[in-house]
């Protein structure tokens, strides 16, 4: 999700959409705020906002990440990555193995899915504010995905024009999404782009162009 609605309405439309993925009544979820520092008042947002239709748990690595990491991941539905600093998550998941723990959740067909952070971590680079108020583009996400992602790509005015500028100068090209729009890959290949919010899109973004991708609306 290029970035999290906070509009009741249609934050509930996305989670639904997300949720019904999972094709279970009360998927396992678990809430993975490393991104975010732990806020602690995050994952309380995100217990409440999905708890009446899912089973919630959420994944600290401080003091310490729970000694059964792997198992734990395996056994959800869902993993739901949080906004916030990706390069200090990647580089905390990394120092556990939990990078090698989401491909074997990945590969068993766990969902993965988050916003701004939880959406660029899964790619091979993305445009990140990781470094500082300034944007910058990264190279060494997950890679599950190939090429390139933007979140924010309408909520915050230097999205586009940076991205634009970095894949023209040979960043990796890839997809950029407005706020409140979801991009579903099965497997490596984009599948579908939803949103409940009318006129947010997609982009794919190459040095040479811009092509929109009209989303599905989420009613």
């Amino acid at each position: 999700m290029g970035g999290l609605s906070w509009e009741d309405e249609e934050r509930r439309r996305l989670e639904d959409y997300v949720l019904g993925l999972a094709e279970s009544e009360r998927p396992r979820v678990l809430f993975v705020p490393t991104a975010a520092g732990e806020d602690a008042e995050l994952s309380l947002l995100v217990y409440s906002q999905l708890g009446d239709r899912a089973q919630v748990s959420h994944l600290p690595f401080f003091p310490w990440p729970p000694p059964d990491l792997r198992a734990l991941a395996l056994d959800q539905d869902v993993i739901y990555v949080s906004g916030g600093n990706t390069a200090n998550a990647l580089a905390i998941w990394r120092v556990h193995g939990f990078d090698e723990v989401l491909r074997d959740a990945w590969e068993k067909g766990v969902i993965l899915t988050g916003w701004s952070a939880g959406m660029i971590c899964w790619f091979e680079a993305g445009v990140t504010d990781s470094f500082g108020p300034q944007l910058e583009g990264m190279r060494d996400g997950l890679g599950f995905l190939p090429g390139s992602a933007c979140p924010h790509y309408d909520g915050e005015a230097e999205r586009r024009p940076v991205y634009q500028r970095l894949v023209a100068e040979g960043f990796p090209p890839g997809l950029a999404a407005d706020d409140c729009v979801a991009l579903r890959f099965d497997g490596t290949e984009l599948a579908e782009v939803v949103s409940p919010r009318p006129g947010a899109r997609a982009y794919r973004v190459t040095a040479e162009r811009e092509d929109p991708i009209e989303p599905q609306l989420l009613a």
